[in-house]
């Protein structure tokens, strides 16, 4: 078995090389979408098993036709990170040690790794310092993680223990959060049982910023689920003028901040999200402005306390109190990947200033697109909000020209870039995630653009 799995294991690497020496040339998305031919994997069959060899060649197929490159620094579409030599390199090592992460006995490595990158992530992203976190599979399960935390915290005040009793003729809590929240914060209050319908969405302003004035604030326990980069415009929620009208012994402020909670590593873009470190609990991703593989998010939480009487798990066969970080106790999943290893790699190897630079870089980036495209056009594409980070949203008239001019850049290969409605209006959205990308990948892009809105 070893001697197969080291020259399967061969072939797979081959073919990766393969993939990576054309990321940055190839069309970005396949001009033609028929190009991808999906019946190649149908081809296979359970009932004749195919040798492993044969197996991965045609993966490699399949992904050389029908994998969006989005490492190669011309991927503006979704809020979709690259991934770094360390962090692709130590994901290949741990996808090789296939270790499970749940307990330290299960894998003293990755409990080591995990104990640095959980410490240096709070540190990096300026954070309290007495702040628990743990890793997960994206920001989704880590708003989730934020919402439970925060909802049991809350009851707890009041008395009610949501492990003991369930949720079942519990108080009332506040839920507040901006018309502009992120669907995964939504989904989270969702499936904690908080409903969709209680939900106070607050209006936002022109920016997608929650306007506090407009806040409606009771005498019942509030969690305030606040945003630190809107997924279109990059702006986030004005966190001290929140904060500052509301009772803190009776409220819980968790942050989405799947990509923007990382302005608060960078000095020049900290003004952005100042005062985030005032909340309670913190989710954000490695797999988008970090560029680790995916999935990897990160849940963060000010009192560890509240997190472990949340996530605590007890059985027969599992070691209690030996461990201060057993992460089946700081978050949902029991087994799962060592995904702080790939995070860990991408600190050590970047460091604070490396990962401030790659931020900064990709902000200005974003920046020069906006201001190039609207020069280049002489105003007739419209940029529909200021650039303060990584996002960019253009228009070009109409919505279905808005739309036209979208298809006819994915079409192109030259970039990919993605559709979307801001405030009733089909736009066009520019996300600089890649720390990666260059200005020569800008400059093609713009080229894209220009060429599409003038057919």
């Amino acid at each position: 078995m070893t001697d197969e799995k080291i020259r399967v294991l061969r072939g797979a690497v081959a073919a990766a090389i393969a993939y990576i020496e054309t990321e940055r040339t190839a069309p970005v998305g396949p001009p033609n979408p028929d190009a991808f031919d999906a019946s190649l994997l149908a081809s296979f069959s359970m009932d004749s098993p195919a040798d492993p060899d044969a197996v991965v060649a045609a993966l490699a197929a399949a992904g050389e036709a029908g994998a969006m490159r989005s490492t190669g620094g011309r991927y503006f579409g979704f809020v979709n990170g690259g991934v770094t030599p360390a962090a692709l390199a130590s994901s290949v090592l741990t996808s090789a040690w296939d270790q499970n992460a749940a307990l330290a006995p299960m894998s003293p490595v990755s409990a080591a790794i995990d104990e640095v990158a959980a410490r240096w992530i709070v540190d990096v992203l300026g954070l309290p310092e007495q702040s628990v976190a743990s890793f997960c599979a994206g920001a989704t399960v880590a708003n989730l993680t934020g919402v439970i935390a925060a909802r049991d915290a809350l009851l707890a005040r009041l008395g009610w223990d949501v492990q003991a009793d369930g949720l079942f003729g519990a108080p009332p809590i506040d839920v507040i959060t901006s018309a502009e929240a992120h669907v995964s914060a939504l989904k989270a209050i969702r499936l904690a049982g908080l409903g969709a319908s209680r939900v106070q969405e607050v209006p936002t302003d022109a920016c997608g910023r929650l306007r506090p004035e407009l806040m409606e604030l009771s005498d019942r326990p509030a969690l305030l689920v606040l945003q630190a980069g809107n997924v279109n415009t990059g702006h986030s929620d004005p966190f001290d003028a929140i904060i500052d009208r509301l009772d803190r012994e009776k409220s819980w402020v968790h942050v989405d901040g799947a990509f923007g909670l990382w302005a608060n590593a960078a000095p020049e873009r900290r003004v952005h999200v100042k005062g985030v470190e005032r909340a309670d609990s913190w989710a954000t991703d490695g797999h988008k402005w970090l560029n680790t593989p995916y999935d990897c998010g990160v849940f963060i939480c000010s009192d560890s306390r509240a997190l472990r009487s949340s996530m605590q798990m007890d059985a027969s066969y599992v070691p209690t109190g030996a461990e201060e970080r057993s992460l089946m106790n700081l978050g949902i999943q029991m087994s799962q990947a060592a995904r702080a290893v790939p995070v860990w790699a991408v600190l050590a190897t970047e460091g604070r200033a490396g990962v401030a630079a790659a931020i900064e870089r990709c902000c200005a980036l974003a920046e020069q697109a906006a201001a190039r495209l609207t020069e280049a056009s002489g105003g007739s594409i419209e940029v529909l909000a200021p650039v303060v980070l990584n996002q960019a949203l253009f228009a070009f008239g109409d919505d279905a020209r808005t739309d036209a001019v979208i298809e006819a850049v994915q079409a192109s290969g030259e970039c990919w870039v993605g559709g979307t409605t801001w405030q009733g209006r089909r736009a066009m959205r520019f996300s600089v995630s890649d720390v990666s990308t260059t200005e020569d990948d800008i400059d093609r892009a713009i080229g894209a653009v220009l060429r599409a809105a003038q057919t």
